[in-house]
């Protein structure tokens, strides 16, 4: 074993930074065993370098982490500062020092992944990111390295564990959003701000580094569509139940059938309740494969924490050190294919409709006739109502987004149809 430390340069010292340091300390030998040199920690860069931060040496800590990743000294900075800037000058002055990179920043590697990897092959330096998607699970290496003698064509999961918690605790309590919410915030899975969460901003930058990672092409954050689900209510989750299924906000990644083109979208979708994806409790998160080759695969686990997050840092930090060791470099970026993003218009699935109709004669045959002028075809069709008023929840088979766009726009004109309640994507069917 090589007696000289390998330096470690860490940007950031909050929930997840600190957990880093603690496993750095407490594992020390089993990870000098498990890469073959020590590994120490060089340095600790901070916005409030006055607080007390528990097992670090305060004269680590430094406010100037330009300086720090500048000292060329330094094997592998770790960044878990998150945010575009300072992060992304920080990494790409790294890389000019001679240092490689573990990053849990995935609205960087979102938008800048291109970049940032170039920087990375061009000094010859490592750019690893596990935990940027999915927190614990291991996924990101499995679609880089395990999976890289198959061909992927879809990928859908469940990457936000904000969200899962609210939609399972309206699922399983019949609780409304904001109430579902506020026990979200008060458990601590929730941030005072939950936009990113509940808007689907969190789970598309992970759209975008899986569908890049998995189809071998650039997908940046803006090619994903996005759709929150703050608007879905306990009604949503009453038809799901009468068509046997949930609801959960997705992330799915798509080769076209075709395979010349790619998709990448965030949206809350029912799904079936025999569906794997559809037993995720909690803040846990999930992400189902589908390969060519190896088939369809699982990985489940914990998405987000402290100590979760921490452990897919380490995994990354130990994987480099290794790499630097032997003088090599792990997988870059793989973007041989330059498969173009497909809009969301041109995406094919299913969908549930909820009008709020009049009731009377001819109702259906109107709403039908709508359908069929625009090609898309009714699987199922359920009528309710009393007093004048009706609900006509209609099922189609799988249609393209622009073509159904167009029949709601249709309906919405009709004399007949109140209003239309919700629209929801039927998936993983």
């Amino acid at each position: 074993m090589r007696t000289r430390p390998l330096k470690v340069a860490l940007l950031g010292c909050g929930v997840v930074g600190s957990e880093v340091a603690r496993i750095m300390t407490t594992h020390a030998e089993d990870l000098a065993a498990r890469i073959g040199a020590p590994v120490e920690l060089a340095g600790v860069a901070v916005r409030r370098p006055s607080k007390v931060r528990e097992g670090i040496d305060p004269s680590l800590v430094t406010t100037d982490a330009t300086a720090l990743v500048k000292r060329g000294d330094i094997d592998v900075v770790v960044e878990v500062i998150g945010g575009i800037e300072p992060a992304r000058g920080l990494i790409m002055t790294a890389f000019e020092h001679g240092a490689s990179v573990v990053s849990a920043n995935k609205a960087l590697i979102a938008q800048d992944g291109a970049a940032l990897h170039a920087a990375a092959e061009e000094h010859g330096r490592d750019l690893y990111y596990e935990a940027a998607v999915a927190g614990a699970i291991p996924l990101i290496r499995p679609l880089r390295e395990s999976l890289a003698g198959d061909k992927i064509n879809r990928v859908m999961g469940i990457v936000n564990g904000t969200t899962n918690f609210i939609l399972d605790k309206m699922d399983s309590t019949g609780a409304g959003y904001q109430e579902a919410l506020d026990e979200a915030t008060a458990l601590g899975y929730a941030e005072a701000d939950p936009t990113a969460d509940v808007e689907g901003f969190d789970a598309a930058a992970k759209a975008a580094i899986l569908a890049g990672i998995s189809f071998h092409t650039r997908v940046r954050l803006d090619d994903v569509y996005r759709e929150g689900m703050t608007e879905v209510t306990a009604a949503d989750f009453a038809s799901a139940k009468e068509m046997g299924c949930t609801i959960k906000l997705l992330a799915i990644c798509e080769r076209a059938a075709h395979g010349g083109s790619v998709t990448a979208r965030v949206h809350p979708a029912m799904i079936p309740l025999d569906h794997p994806l559809a037993s995720v409790r909690g803040a846990y998160n999930a992400v189902f494969v589908e390969a060519e080759a190896a088939g369809q695969l699982m990985f489940y686990g914990p998405g987000a924490g402290g100590a979760p997050t921490a452990s897919a840092v380490l995994g990354d930090l130990v994987a480099v050190c290794r790499n630097k060791l032997g003088e090599a470099t792990g997988p870059g970026d793989s973007a041989y294919t330059q498969l173009p993003v497909s809009p969301m218009g041109e995406v094919v699935t299913r969908y549930h409709i909820s009008l709020d109709v009049a009731d009377k004669p001819g109702v259906l045959a109107q709403v039908a006739t709508v359908f069929a002028e625009h090609g898309v075809s009714i699987d199922t069709v359920r009528q309710s109502g009393k007093d004048g008023e009706a609900s006509l929840v209609v099922v189609t088979h799988r249609a393209a987004d622009a073509a159904l766009t167009g029949t709601v726009d249709a309906l919405r004109k009709l004399d007949t149809v109140r209003g239309v309640a919700s629209i929801m994507r039927v998936e993983g069917e």
